[in-house]
């Protein structure tokens, strides 16, 4: 273990180890989560997804309507979560329905429950 500059007394060697194992294990699940977590770190892409985790399926015009922003600028962000996974579409005739993918709907799902308290701040 490399020594690096700390104020301990002793270092539980099993613990440091046994951590190291479950970080390199899970290292492909922190890319994914950490993926997702970074789209969504932008708030028009949370109010998006927000709105996907709600309604469960949205077309373009939809979210421009709602979101009182164009249609181009939507798309931009549309196509930014769906090129990384966290959107899924389905087209009836020439209208394209988005929704969040399985994953990132158990993924966000609480952090959308802490939304739908009435006294967010006090949450926090």
């Amino acid at each position: 273990m490399e020594n690096n500059s700390c104020i301990r007394q002793q270092a539980d060697v099993e613990q440091i180890n046994r951590c190291k194992d479950t970080v390199t294990e899970l290292n492909e699940t922190f890319d994914y989560l950490a993926n997702g977590l970074s789209l969504a770190g932008n708030s028009v892409r949370l109010k998006i997804l927000y709105l996907l985790f709600e309604e469960k399926r949205l077309c373009v015009c939809d979210l421009s309507d709602i979101l009182g922003m164009n249609i181009s600028a939507i798309s931009q962000h549309l196509r930014k979560m769906k090129d990384r996974n966290l959107l899924t579409t389905e087209r009836e005739a020439q209208t394209i329905f988005y929704s969040l993918t399985t994953e990132y709907e158990l993924l966000l799902n609480p952090f959308f429950e802490i939304l739908d308290k009435d006294n967010i701040l006090e949450t926090i």
